[in-house]
């Protein structure tokens, strides 16, 4: 079997090479050029661990290529995955489609015999249906070309992993010919005893809406709780632990914090709520405006802190680690770690901000800002110190040590991931989002 994959993005890229690894012949399709060029000698855009190595050991033994040519892909593959990006329309909450409307179109007038089209990006529900007409319009004469839905479930970081072993596969479609071919395709994993699940369009299209919807409702409704325990007293940690032992809750997405971010999440559950106000349901997805409003005031809360604790923050130098929205990702997109450093930056403070992977994005979308290029930059002479992106070498930094670099003795866990006795018992002035904030002059009672 000979697959195309259309767009050569994050999910594109990452679908394209995890293909070519399954064993199968693939081309990637982009209309840019300059990233077929750079795709071709394994080099990314974008940070994904093992990515770039399984690229390059593909193309060398020839099963992946790159080209910009829909006539080539067209009379050359059997199946056709569209991974093409729906960003939200400016200055609207909903999805553009136009990108997988084109790639359809393009496809449709290019393939000139037997082909199935698989859609894989994320998009509104009734998109497919609407695809449908527009493949019916345009594909040539003679050519018999189908259409299905396989949405992906990737997460940054571990999207090779996710690719190669998947939790679950959704197929939209009613054609024995079609779900044959694309069991067919995913014979590995489902031998591995990955489950499949077979539906129809609309309900391929809303798994993932509705998978995104809900992790992101239940990082916001443990980031609610955490509002009151802040003013309680009590710890978002335990409350965290206490129900996620529930198996009918579990307790995973359960860490309170700075909230979610990226290029996913936000825009999938506005454009979810666009959607339902489309179709005349706007009251069923209304909460989903809640949602948001409690994630974005984490970040509001983040800075209120680092003013409690600073008592001003005009002329203050913090150190912000973090930039990525995750960790293992280079993606600033509305990232809750860089919108803080902002939020710093905007009232007045110096900020060095220091992040493994994300200093070039984030300095391409915010330059106003101080980037340093390691810990010890970052803090050096630093006021305050505020962790914001759960890297592994943020969560493993000692108070011991990290005195060593700045006097400040002052550090904001946004994450929920340091362990506050450790830094208190060292003489640092320790605050975290959930937890209720002592103030200084509180911590030089303690033992007395």
């Amino acid at each position: 079997m000979k697959i195309s994959v259309v767009g050569t993005g994050y999910l594109g890229a990452t679908h394209a090479a995890c293909l070519a690894e399954m064993g199968f012949e693939v081309v990637g399709l982009d209309i840019d050029p300059l990233k077929i060029a750079a795709l071709a000698n394994g080099e990314l855009p974008f940070h994904e661990p093992g990515l770039p190595e399984l690229i390059r050991e593909h193309v060398a033994n020839g099963r992946l290529r790159f080209t910009t040519s829909y006539e080539e892909i067209g009379s050359w593959a059997d199946l056709h995955f569209l991974a093409v990006g729906t960003p939200q329309r400016a200055g609207e909450q909903a999805a553009d489609t136009s990108f997988v409307e084109d790639a359809v179109r393009s496809l449709a007038e290019n393939i000139p015999r037997s082909a199935l089209i698989v859609g894989k990006s994320t998009v509104p529900v009734g998109t497919a249906r609407r695809l449908q007409d527009i493949l019916q319009l345009h594909r040539r004469p003679g050519a018999d070309v189908g259409l299905a839905w396989n949405p992906e479930f990737l997460r940054e970081g571990f999207a090779v992993n996710d690719t190669l072993s998947p939790d679950r596969i959704v197929l939209g479609t009613d054609d024995p010919e079609h779900e044959a071919l694309l069991r067919a395709v995913y014979a590995k994993p489902i031998r591995q005893g990955t489950p499949v699940i077979v539906t129809d369009f609309e309900t391929a299209e809303l798994v993932k809406a509705a998978a995104n919807a809900f992790l992101a409702t239940k990082i916001s409704f443990i980031n609610a709780l955490s509002e009151i325990t802040e003013v309680v007293g009590g710890d978002i940690r335990t409350l965290a632990q206490g129900i996620g032992l529930d198996a009918r809750i579990g307790a995973s997405f359960l860490r309170a914090g700075l909230g979610f971010g990226g290029g996913c999440l936000p825009k999938d559950i506005r454009a979810l709520q666009a959607r339902a106000s489309e179709l005349g349901q706007e009251r069923s997805m209304r909460f989903l405006s809640d949602v948001e409003e409690i994630n974005l005031r984490r970040r509001e809360r983040a800075v209120h802190l680092a003013t409690s604790m600073l008592g001003e923050l005009v002329s203050s130098k913090i150190a912000v680690l973090g930039a990525a929205f995750k960790p293992n990702s280079d993606d600033v997109r509305d990232s809750p770690a860089l919108d803080v450093a902002v939020r710093l930056f905007d009232a007045g403070a110096d900020v060095a901000v220091y992040d493994p992977k994300a200093n070039a994005n984030a300095s391409r979308r915010f330059p106003r800002l101080t980037y340093a290029e390691n810990v010890e930059q970052a803090v050096a002479e630093a006021d305050l110190v505020m962790v914001l992106t759960e890297w592994k070498e943020f969560v493993e930094l000692s108070p011991e040590n990290l005195q060593l670099l700045t006097s400040a003795r002052k550090i904001i866990d946004g994450r929920n991931v340091l362990r506050a006795e450790e830094w208190t018992d060292a003489g640092w002035e320790f605050a975290a989002l959930g937890r209720k904030y002592a103030p200084a002059y509180e911590y030089s009672t303690i033992g007395v």
